[in-house]
């Protein structure tokens, strides 16, 4: 992964050694909001929007998600990239369709020439006012999950008023530790920063499939927007972190709750279509040659996902 260096594309990877060999991911450069105001910048209308993903990227995959369980598809349409993000980083299989262009970077300097920082998935773009409205995976999920409501009649709520403080703790713990821990581990550069990341990793993953030993979802007994944060990440946990990312302690399916929790998020409607194993394993394993150079891709593992989950009695 590159970046932007005042609208200048540069190959250039993260700095870890003046982290002491720790991967430490950058804020998103872009976050402004669709707001369902008639004052607001950003209006909710019918094709106004587009979304750029991956489809291997657990932080876009959080956006599809929402997008089909808030009846979002026919409104907001979509550009899905190349799992493979080598030189000039994330590139799309055929030029894009509003501007023609082939790369993603392209987009970040058609919002802003001069930008400087790295390009990510998943991007929220304005086809009115011809900018990206925001990069933040989890802001956009926050919109789509409310600021559209009138527009599709959907009023499924996945960050309901009165488990907002319960989400927001779930979130906070979740994301360092295991969301963004399983990078830490993969793309720290020194066995110490490695071993401190795998550590907390497997910490938090002990503490949650516990809670969910009594507990059906993370807030209790509806699923909510901090289940599908941590979803994307349980999803690809066996077929990519363990190996690639050296997260090897245990799998998902050799913990007697998450195993069943997986497979129940899994099994909801829709859910088995926003995720493609070819996509995630052809990204993570062909694009990092840093970890992996001989670019191989493995066949397995073979994922028990369809299977009773066995939860129906929390």
């Amino acid at each position: 992964m590159g970046q932007l260096v005042n609208g200048v594309w540069h190959d250039t990877w993260y700095d870890t050694k003046n982290n002491g060999g720790k991967f430490v991911r950058e804020d998103a450069g872009f976050r402004d909001w669709v707001q369902d105001n008639p004052q607001a910048k950003f209006q909710p209308e019918s094709g106004r929007y587009h979304l750029y993903v991956s489809l291997a990227c657990p932080w876009a995959h959080r956006t599809l998600i929402l997008r089909m369980l808030k009846g979002l598809e026919p409104h907001i349409d979509v550009t899905v990239v190349c799992p493979d993000m080598l030189s000039e980083g994330w590139q799309m299989g055929l030029p894009e369709p509003l501007f023609g262009h082939t790369r993603l970077h392209q987009i970040y300097t058609q919002a802003k020439a001069d930008y400087t920082g790295r390009v990510t998935v998943p991007v929220l773009w304005d086809k009115k006012t011809q900018t990206i409205v925001s990069n933040e995976s989890s802001e956009i999920i926050r919109m789509f999950n409310r600021e559209f409501d009138r527009l599709t009649g959907n009023v499924d709520d996945y960050y309901p008023q009165h488990l907002r403080s319960v989400i927001d703790e779930w979130n906070d713990y979740i994301y360092p530790a295991i969301n963004n821990g399983v990078y830490r581990c993969g793309f720290a550069t020194t066995q110490e920063a490695y071993e401190e990341a795998y550590q907390q990793l497997f910490e938090a993953l002990d503490r949650v499939d516990r809670h969910l030993e009594t507990h059906r979802y993370l807030a209790g007994n509806q699923i909510t927007e901090a289940d599908w944060r941590l979803f994307t990440t349980l999803i690809r946990f066996d077929a990519v972190y363990v190996g690639h990312f050296k997260c090897n302690k245990q799998r998902i399916q050799d913990y007697p709750n998450l195993n069943g929790y997986l497979k129940e998020l899994y099994q909801v409607e829709g859910i088995a279509q926003t995720t493609d194993f070819y996509h995630i394993k052809r990204h993570y394993y062909f694009s990092h040659t840093s970890i992996n150079p001989t670019q191989i891709v493995p066949q397995g593992p073979q994922l028990d996902l369809e299977s009773p989950h066995g939860r129906m009695h929390l």
